[in-house]
């Protein structure tokens, strides 16, 4: 057989994979956003990026890198378009150590490792840490890449406890594990053969939760996570693993995330920070002990076998941060509050004016406390394509990043819209559902399968495991 006819064979069959994903309406493709279009999907929440006092500063730090005045300087760069090469040979430099360091302090972490991304931070960190014998415990709704992590570590096991879900509910006897709570699951871990090892503080057991999911925009119940961890794993073997990606930036007095705000620093073992949202660069990092810097530096492949961040990646972090650590991003976070709370207020207005059937337009009523908003429907693709056409970015959320019956719209808000233009969106949305419910589309029925208690199957929420 030729070399063109196994490419062909190879293409049928990627392309027949492709069309088996088409057929269940869950073909992924790029696109780019029309100019002139209301931003109401990226991850950018307090609009740093487009701050021009942060855009300034930035600008100023690269023309300093490059200025013949700084010829011999320890931070100047010696490349400015790229790093050379990984940390560990040539693509270290005075100013990411530096960086690192303000970093730690601005988080109040003893230290802090930058990563390329913040998936490369999870991966990194998940897939090296646990040893031989320890257990990775995760709410079932944790992120891809620590599912990523997780499938390349030696842990002996993963167990998934129920989303939020911490203490037992008084006469709960599932079997399911997936319905379990965290305290259930400890118990049980403790109850096996080997418990004895873990109560006996001899074997680890790591916990990986969210500060805030980005599918659904709730907050972790951080607080009854350490409560819970400490409660059963007395001997201090229980290390609390929090992704701040979408929390840091919008929590804190400063924007230092989730544990800084309740005053965890202490009780959570790490950190891993994306900048990729509400500081608005690109990036991650852990927070850590200087020892657990130092072991990841040795052993975290997704920071040994790739290229260091360039200068200009670092810059904009630094400028970035110093705008956050000044205070002077209040009046942004003071502005997005009023923005989700106003946003929450007209969708609930919505439903209570024409009572839509739950699966083609529902909200869920508790007050929200991050900017992003989910809106389940039935029908994501046709509702956020009416919205594009109207000027408003919002994207479609369906399975596999969700499960069925969870499909939706997620309208995540930045400090640069208006509630001119919040209003502009729920009228989108509000002439979307009236045209919907004319057509009776809400006679297609649910989509969810579901159990006795009305949650989607088990089946299905094991599904995040593939959310990206």
């Amino acid at each position: 057989m030729s070399k063109k006819a196994l490419n062909n064979a190879l293409d049928n069959v990627l392309a027949s994979l492709l069309d088996r994903r088409r057929a269940r309406n869950q073909l992924r493709s790029l696109t780019t956003v029309p100019d002139g279009t209301v931003d109401f999907s990226s991850n950018d929440y307090l609009s740093l990026s487009s701050q021009p006092a942060v855009q300034e500063a930035f600008l100023t730090r690269l023309q300093g890198a490059v200025s013949p005045t700084t010829a011999g300087h320890n931070n100047r760069p010696s490349s400015l378009l790229g790093s050379g090469g990984s940390r560990l040979l040539d693509g270290n430099s005075p100013f990411a150590e530096s960086l690192e360091r303000m970093l730690a302090d601005i988080h109040g972490a003893p230290a802090a490792l930058l990563f390329n991304s913040a998936m490369d931070a999870n991966v990194g960190l998940f897939s090296c840490v646990p040893q031989p014998g320890d257990v990775i415990i995760h709410d079932i709704l944790i992120h891809a890449s620590v599912h990523d992590g997780m499938r390349l570590s030696r842990a002996s096991k993963r167990i998934p406890f129920a989303h939020s879900r911490i203490w037992d509910a008084p006469g709960d006897s599932s079997a399911s594990s997936i319905a379990k709570s965290l305290e259930a699951v400890l118990r049980g871990l403790l109850q096996e053969p080997d418990g004895s090892q873990f109560e006996s503080g001899k074997r680890n057991v790591f916990i990986a939760v969210e500060g805030v999911y980005s599918m659904d925009g709730d907050v972790a119940p951080l607080v009854d996570i350490v409560e819970c961890v400490e409660r059963y794993l007395s001997q201090g073997n229980g290390y609390i693993i929090v992704d701040e990606a979408h929390s840091a930036g919008i929590f804190g007095d400063r924007g230092q995330g989730l544990v800084s705000e309740l005053g965890l620093e202490k009780r959570v073992w790490a950190r891993v920070l994306g900048f990729g949202k509400a500081v608005g660069c690109a990036g991650g990092m852990v927070l850590c002990s200087p020892t657990t810097r130092s072991y990841l530096i040795n052993y975290a492949r997704t920071l040994i076998y790739t290229t260091a961040m360039a200068f200009p990646s670092l810059a904009s972090i630094e400028a970035a941060y110093s705008f956050l650590a000044a205070g002077q991003a209040k009046q942004l976070q003071s502005h997005l509050d009023v923005l989700v709370q106003g946003t929450h207020k007209l969708l609930l207005v919505v439903c209570a004016r024409h009572r839509p059937p739950p699966e083609l337009l529902r909200v869920s009523p508790g007050k929200p406390r991050s900017p992003v908003i989910p809106v389940l429907t039935s029908r994501p693709r046709d509702l956020a394509k009416y919205c594009q056409l109207k000027g408003y970015m919002v994207r479609p959320i369906v399975a596999p990043t969700v499960p069925r019956g969870e499909e939706r719209i997620r309208i995540c808000l930045h400090a640069k819209n208006s509630m001119v233009e919040v209003e502009g969106l729920i009228k989108a949305m509000e002439e979307w559902l009236l045209k919907a419910l004319d057509r009776g589309d809400e006679s297609e029925g649910r989509v969810a399968i579901e159990t006795d208690e009305g949650q989607p199957s088990t089946h299905d929420r094991a599904t995040r495991e593939a959310k990206i």
